[in-house]
């Protein structure tokens, strides 16, 4: 900011200044006030004070100020215990010394523990001594314009003392001029500049010469820190400014104060500019910053990509991440912010060794990002909601993660208890060993019934253990079969080396309608991240019958993910988006995922966040899929439809058994694919026959045999699976 100069002006007495401000900002906002001429200022919750003898320190605030949202002028300071009172003391001013009858105007009052109990009153007694004042004066008065008045006023009451102002700055100061397109939830302007002067990387830049915004949404951070590099006023872009309209407003002093800063801006550009990169997930945010971008004149400087978080890479060695992510207000949404937290802090920990990292959130509690420590914080308001910028670097390079489930199974004593169990533990992890060596993989089923005695499943995840007992027919003693259990899990315990609290133990019974997708009673389990491929996934051991994630169907999602590169991808009874990941990972254009069940929808929410997507590209859609097939219009190039076996339809009377309606189901299904595209088809029902008709109208081919991963090999009826095609 230049230094202020001495403008020729009329002397009069001193005037008094006030800056409105974000709480958090007003030590920012007092030293551009000392930079801007003010004399005697002081720091109030909210606001700066400061005098001058003239009107140069005003206007140099409006034209300069970055952090403040509006510079007022003291008009007249009094008493005011009541309305009265109120209207009595602002009758004596001479209004016409500041506007005219044919201008407009408004007044806005704030209130502070004042004894007047209603500020939108308060308001309205001040124009109403105004406009009196005009009709006895002149005989007819200037009109009120509460969206865009010629002068606005501000009364502020605080016990019984009142202060009335004329709002210099007209619109808040946070409106630049240069954001034409606005993305959701936009970050005001006023508080993008305290970010970026709150993380420190004005004063390295030399050493970090990149800005990176990940979340960049309508690139207002990247916007104002090029502006503030530059040393660029911030004010002028602006196109009009509160005094405009005012009788008393000094026009040579404004002209010069242009022509400075203007010549400023051309002197203090930099010679060799810094990268300014941002990046976000919905191509709307993106078209919206380039907007911004091209109206601030940065077009040359500035660089926005169309980029899903789970894509985020290091553009170069040393810089500066700073970014101001989703908050997620709603309860669903902010289990998805916690998740989104979390892959931006594994591709920071992966791939940004040495940067800076600048975190603002409304959720810290979600910041626990591993090899960073926040070294600095700073608490502000992002509107009503309570915000922290954390800011930290590299502590360590974090160790690396386990590129598959190292499992070590130990050979049982000689003659204990299920002996025979164990060893075929033993045996079935052999045989598997090397396959999950060489396709890294995470979760696995190590036995599923092989042994008539041991009606169980054994399902490995990461380095937890669930336990599924298929439940014993009415003819097998209870007792017995509850004996047989604790000797398998003990046997578990002991050849896996798995400790109480990482085993997890459900019985399968058979469930009636969608039972083993229901809640299971008083259950309230965590989530646990498990990995399959490049995906990640949540899962839950306590309260469902299933995970999360069917194990058997990862040839079917690796398929996915092979075939979905720029394709359109619709997963029919999505379930909790294990597929939809696949496909998003294999470079999809877009997603749809349809399921009746809000839980399951919130969770795929978390599994699209957990792995970096999100947005309106990967759309969730809560319906009963063939209602919703009906009402579609849309065509996709690969469509994958998974459905129960049988289920009842949330809020209707209807059923849908896999059997009975699968003819229709995959009917309307193929209506929505595309002349050369595929949908693969999959059930678990183990009496499914697939309706001959099917295959005289598409071209179907089983590929049920390609589908069974070598886990599943000892049970190839696991599931069976199609792929449907168009005829030629």
């Amino acid at each position: 900011m230049p230094p202020a100069h001495n403008i020729r002006t009329r002397k009069s007495k001193p005037l008094i200044f006030t800056a409105t401000c974000a709480t958090g900002l007003e030590q920012l906002v007092s030293e551009e006030i000392a930079a801007c001429g003010g004399r005697h200022i002081q720091i109030k919750p909210g606001a700066v004070n400061w005098s001058g003898s003239t009107l140069e320190s005003g206007y140099r605030a409006c034209l300069w100020s970055r952090f403040a949202s509006r510079i007022l002028l003291e008009l007249a300071r009094f008493d005011a215990p009541d309305t009265d009172a109120l209207y009595e003391h602002c009758s004596k001013l001479l209004w016409d010394e500041h506007l005219g009858v044919k201008k407009t105007f408004a007044v806005h009052s704030t209130l502070v523990n004042a004894a007047i109990p209603h500020s939108q009153f308060a308001a309205l007694r001040v124009k109403d001594a105004i406009a009196d004042q005009f009709r006895r004066r002149f005989g007819k008065r200037p009109d009120v314009n509460t969206l865009n008045p010629d002068l606005r006023f501000n009364l502020h009451v605080q016990g019984t003392g009142a202060s009335l102002s004329l709002d210099l700055s007209g619109e808040s100061l946070h409106r630049r001029g240069y954001r034409i397109g606005t993305g959701e939830a936009p970050l005001k302007e006023t508080l993008a500049a305290a970010l970026v002067r709150f993380a420190g990387w004005l004063e390295q830049v030399e050493e970090e010469p990149i800005l990176l915004d990940p979340m960049c949404g309508g690139a207002t951070l990247l916007i104002e820190a090029a502006l503030m590099l530059a040393k660029s006023a911030p004010g002028l872009q602006r196109k009009r400014f509160g005094f405009m309209g005012w009788n008393k407003h000094d026009h040579k002093l404004w002209e010069h104060l242009i022509a400075e800063a203007l010549e400023r801006e051309t002197v203090d550009e930099p010679k060799q500019w810094p990268q300014f990169i941002g990046y976000d997930a919905d191509p709307r945010a993106v078209a919206a910053a380039r907007k911004n971008v091209i109206a601030a004149g940065l077009r040359d400087v500035i660089v926005i990509r169309h980029r899903p978080l789970a894509r985020l890479r290091n553009p170069g060695p040393k810089g500066c991440i700073l970014t101001n992510p989703p908050y997620g207000e709603r309860l669903s949404g902010k289990e998805a912010v916690r998740y989104l937290y979390r892959s931006l802090g594994r591709s920071y920990r992966n791939y940004f060794h040495g940067w800076r990292f600048a975190f603002f959130t409304a959720n810290p509690e979600f910041a626990d990002i591993p090899a960073v420590v926040w070294q600095d914080e700073h608490q502000l308001y992002n509107g009503p909601l309570k915000c922290r910028l954390l800011i930290g670097h590299e502590s360590r390079p974090a160790a690396p993660e386990a590129p598959w489930a190292q499992w070590q199974p130990q050979p049982p004593e000689p003659g204990s208890a299920g002996e025979d169990f164990a060893n075929r533990l033993i045996k079935n992890f052999a045989a598997l060993e090397n396959w999950i060596k060489e396709e890294k993989i995470h979760c696995f089923r190590l036995y599923d019934a092989d042994m008539p005695e041991y009606n169980l499943a054994v399902d490995c995840y990461e380095e937890w253990v669930q336990v599924q007992e298929y439940a014993a027919p009415a003819s097998v003693d209870a007792d017995k079969a509850a004996e047989r259990l604790q000797v398998a899990l003990a046997v578990v315990r002991a050849v896996l080396a798995v400790p109480h609290s990482r085993l997890f133990i459900k019985t399968r019974k058979r469930q009636k309608g969608s039972g083993q997708y229901q809640k299971k009673s008083g259950a309230g389990g965590q989530l646990f991240e498990v990995r399959e491929g490049e995906g990640r996934f949540l899962v839950n051991f306590t309260d469902y019958l299933d995970t999360g994630l069917f194990l058997d169907h990862r040839p079917i999602r690796s398929r996915i993910q092979e075939l979905a590169k720029g394709a359109t991808f619709l997963n029919l009874y999505g379930y909790t988006g294990a597929a939809t990941i696949f496909a998003a990972l294999g470079n999809a254009t877009s997603t749809i995922t349809v399921d009746a069940s809000e839980t399951y929808l919130a969770r795929a929410n978390t599994n699209l966040a957990l792995n970096g997507f999100g947005g309106p590209l990967h759309q969730l859609i809560e319906a009963d899929c063939l209602q919703w097939l009906r009402q579609n219009q849309e065509r996709y190039g690969l469509i994958f439809v998974d459905p129960p076996t049988f289920s009842n339809t949330k809020g209707s009377r209807d059923s849908f058994d896999i059997q009975r309606d699968h003819p229709a189901l995959l009917r309307l299904a193929m209506q929505r694919l595309s002349r050369g595209g595929l949908l693969i088809f999959s059930t678990n029902f183990r009496k499914f026959a697939l309706d001959e008709t099917l295959m005289r109208e598409f071209a179907v081919e089983e590929i049920s045999a390609a589908t069974i991963p070598p886990d599943f090999s000892r049970n190839p009826r696991i599931h069976r699976c199609w792929e449907f095609r168009h005829q030629v």
